[in-house]
């Protein structure tokens, strides 16, 4: 194994070409919980294509209160104000960070206001909400962005760039897991995580979505069968069935990946993929405030990889803001995000029936 040869030709900013602008994307941030404040508008005024100029809340008071302390933020709007299309001259993107079952009617308004979206994930709480997600943006040809944070992770691009170059030989198996203690995190029993009409689903629909999305994006391919189990043993979690879960997802050329992913344990995150000639290892991998860690093995060497440590919100917001000032499609789009919402919906439906559940 050439050592030399893997910290060589790599640039996690590929997708690159513009590098600054005197006219940035105008984003309107569309929740303005802790998330918002503490990772997406620093990560947008750390950027150098894009600001904040609007916030939606659906407390007034809240959102001008962040707003006076941006010095870009111009507008602060209620959800109905929103709707009614109040200062919508002030923004050209939105940034969708409500609870699931609540994006689709922020993502029909600007739809319908001719905006960009960048919608976080999961895309919505159902597959009918998803695919209507995609039908208003398709009938407003407006431009629509799944928040997928591994896409444009230095860490996990460099892994995908090893397995394209043939380092692992054949990918077999991928192997991810996303976990965390929840209510150690967020100390609220009543949150929206935790209650079914608004999250969809728990840990499965949560963060086992981020080794689910991030095993098709490492091989390029998306499942095409399911099998899962999952539980919810503790009272807290009593409206969802997945407090813990587990799911096997079978790909085309006999690859499979093994997800794990819970609510109520250890904070952990990792994802490998396993081939015929070596295996690739990012751990830690998924949580934003963890300096991520790359290993190759092969041949009986094991190589930790250096990479740049980015700021994963600000590498997100840069490139779908690229994308909207050079006219390219951004990746992933609705109907790359509706492939993970049929998934994880079968991984209820086959630890329901105790089946495998084939995709379509």
């Amino acid at each position: 194994m050439n050592v030399d040869a893997l910290t060589t030709d790599f640039d996690h900013r590929d997708w690159q070409e513009l590098t600054e602008t005197d006219d940035p994307v105008r984003f309107a941030m569309v929740g303005v919980g802790w998330w918002t404040t503490e990772q997406a508008m620093p990560a947008v005024a750390a950027g150098d294509l894009c600001e904040t100029t609007v916030l939606v809340s659906g407390d007034r008071e809240k959102a001008a209160d962040v707003a006076a302390s941006s010095e870009t933020v111009e507008h602060a709007l209620t959800y109905e104000e929103f709707h009614d299309g109040a200062a919508s001259d002030a923004y050209d993107a939105v940034y969708v960070v409500t609870p699931n079952a609540r994006h689709l009617p922020f993502v029909e308004t600007a739809a319908e206001l001719d905006k960009a979206i960048l919608c976080e994930k999961p895309m919505e709480s159902t597959v009918e909400r998803a695919e209507r997600m995609i039908e208003v943006c398709d009938e407003h040809d407006a431009t629509l962005m799944i928040a997928y944070r591994m896409h444009t992770e230095p860490a996990v691009r460099r892994a995908k760039d090893l397995i394209d170059e043939g380092y692992v030989g054949e990918p077999l198996f991928v192997h991810g897991n996303m976990t965390e203690p929840i209510l150690d995190l967020v100390p609220d029993p009543d949150q929206w995580r935790l209650d079914w009409e608004l999250s969809g689903g728990c840990a499965v629909m949560d963060i086992g979505l981020y080794p689910l999305n991030t095993s098709r994006f490492l091989l390029e391919a998306d499942p095409v069968r399911v099998r899962g189990t999952v539980a919810s043993v503790q009272e807290e979690f009593d409206d969802v069935p997945d407090e813990h879960g587990a799911f096997q997802l079978d790909f085309p050329g006999h690859a499979y990946a093994v997800c794990t992913a819970s609510q109520n344990a250890h904070l952990d995150s990792h994802i490998s993929v396993l081939g015929t000639e070596g295996k690739v290892r990012v751990e830690p991998a998924f949580y934003p405030w963890d300096d991520r860690a790359l290993q190759l093995s092969r041949g009986g060497t094991t190589v930790d990889i250096d990479f740049e440590q980015i700021d994963q919100m600000e590498e997100e917001f840069e490139y779908f803001s690229h994308c909207l000032l050079t006219g390219a499609e951004p990746y992933a789009d609705g109907e790359h995000g509706l492939v993970d919402i049929r998934t994880i919906k079968a991984v209820y439906e086959a630890s329901e029936t105790e089946s495998t559940v084939e995709l379509d």
